[in-house]
């Protein structure tokens, strides 16, 4: 007995499973084998269906098993292989290529879409055979290069290309084009935070963290909102990382080389945040993968999320251990915070007088302080504006640069350091490891001398001193020098200056 090569996904991973099929005479009856959840176990139902509209009527007890028998099997993806099994056990399908098999079934023999396509064509082209899948998930999968794959609408149409009484519809390969971003908001449109808007700007060059403290009004949202419209496009391997997320999770999106923007409430749960759950479900921090992750209101999220991000934020990627099994997804993130000066939201405000006492605002200071913050290169007071400044009076102020312009010179020094770093595997300077500052960051005597005394005068922590570095290589890269300079050390060192911390 020859099984039909189906899959399961363990978290952004594909595993092979075989499908076996066996019939004996009795009473009717369908049992499913091999660790199968509730969608796994209902499949009986719908493949039942779908083969009585091919005019397949199944009799006896039939038994299904799902090897290895150790691995958790899930979701609709199996629907497919154990229809074709079925056929197989009563005779109908003989001959059919060695692939990998998925799909969901309608009861009227359908195909329909189902999460996880992508994994499932890095698994084909790993082993070396076709995939075969419907035809709503042929999108996705025709941007992963080097994948043979066809597709089919239903199951009669898949069994009759598989017996070669129809030519099989393959899944031409697909280039996903740069389109046109629409800033919304446009920096254009921002007043003033001259600081700020310079702040975003280097975030977005370098993917470096970037934290805006400011009283309510003073712009840190729409500031942090419009770093989505000066990000560079997605490169070709960056689709395909963001593309596994989506897929996993079966969203229902055109793939686009626009990076990911997630925006999270403060009362998001932790497992919403960094994943988990019974399926260990990639969370927001993994769709915001080579994006932004906003946290809006900062100051207000349970500390138990705050501190689970120290390792996502640092390393770039996120295990889940639960009692079902241990996972790890991606989260190569730009980390944006915003948050408030104080409880009441107005200290150092012009115009709204403070209510909070010398003790609650230390209190609250505090939680600015620590593990995370420490993690974050960028870290920017934003004042809130008069009237007459947000009104322009007179129209004295300078037309601000719009996103556009400032998208330009973000994507040109992105380009420089993909070619900087690309022989060690990075794409940005944020991603640099200690070994590689240390060994290409170099300075001449007098910048060392002078990094060495401000260092020293403000208190950095290794950290700090290394996250310096790093944010001055990327001042340099906008600039379009070859090599760090003072100026840029003195403008990355004003940025480690939030409340005098290092």
């Amino acid at each position: 007995m020859s099984g039909i090569p189906g899959i399961t996904l363990k978290g952004i991973e594909a595993l092979p499973v075989e499908v076996e099929v066996e019939i004996t005479g009795g009473l009717f009856a369908i049992s499913i084998v091999g660790l199968p959840d509730v969608a796994v176990r209902e499949s009986k139902e719908r493949v039942r269906a779908a083969l009585r509209s091919l005019g397949l009527n199944l009799k006896g007890r039939i038994s299904v098993n799902l090897a290895p028998a150790d691995i958790p099997k899930e979701g609709g993806l199996l629907d497919v292989p154990i229809a074709l099994g079925m056929l197989q056990a009563n005779g109908y399908l003989k001959d059919y290529p060695r692939a990998l098999y998925m799909g969901e079934l309608a009861l009227d023999g359908r195909l329909r879409r189902v999460r996880g396509a992508v994994p499932a064509a890095f698994l084909a082209r790993e082993m070396g055979v076709p995939l075969y899948l419907p035809s709503e998930n042929a999108e996705e999968v025709a941007l992963v290069p080097g994948v043979e794959a066809y597709c089919a609408d239903n199951l009669g149409e898949l069994v009759m290309t598989l017996q070669g009484e129809e030519p099989p519809q393959p899944v031409p390969p697909a280039f996903i084009p740069e389109m046109p971003v629409n800033a919304d908001p446009d920096f254009a449109d921002i007043k003033g935070q001259r600081q700020a808007r310079r702040a975003a700007e280097i975030a977005a060059a370098g993917h470096h963290n970037l934290l805006l403290v400011g009283s309510p009004g003073s712009g840190k949202t729409m500031i942090a909102k419009a770093i989505a419209g000066i990000l560079p496009p997605l490169n070709d391997t960056e689709l395909v990382e963001t593309l596994l997320v989506r897929s996993t999770l079966g969203m229902d999106t055109k793939p686009t080389r626009i990076r990911p923007f997630r925006i999270v409430h403060f009362t998001a749960s932790t497992v919403s945040v960094c994943g988990g759950g019974n399926n260990l479900m990639p969370g927001e921090v993994s769709l915001a993968h080579r994006g932004v992750l906003f946290l809006d209101e900062y100051t207000e999220f349970k500390r138990d999320l705050t501190e689970s991000l120290r390792a996502p934020v640092e390393d770039g990627t996120i295990t889940v251990s639960r009692a079902t099994g241990t996972v790890s997804y991606p989260s190569r993130v730009l980390l944006v915070l915003a948050a408030n000066p104080c409880a009441c939201g107005y200290h150092g405000d012009p115009v709204i007088n403070c209510k909070c006492s010398p003790t609650d605002i230390e209190r609250y200071r505090r939680k600015l302080s620590g593990p995370i913050i420490d993690r974050i290169d960028l870290q920017v007071q934003v004042p809130r504006l008069t009237p007459s400044e947000l009104l322009a009076l007179g129209g004295k102020e300078e037309p601000q640069e719009s996103s556009a312009v400032i998208r330009e010179r973000v994507i040109n020094a992105r380009k420089m350091q993909e070619d900087r770093w690309r022989e060690y595997g990075l794409t940005c300077n944020a991603e640099i490891p200690e070994k590689l500052v240390k060994r290409c960051l170099v300075l001449s005597e007098a910048d060392r001398d002078y990094l060495a005394m401000m260092a020293a005068k403000m208190n950095l922590s290794g950290r700090g001193l290394s996250r310096v570095l790093k944010v001055s290589r990327t001042i340099a890269d906008i600039a379009g020098d070859e090599d760090i300079q003072k100026k840029h050390i003195a403008e990355a060192l004003t940025y480690r200056q939030l409340y005098g911390r290092g």
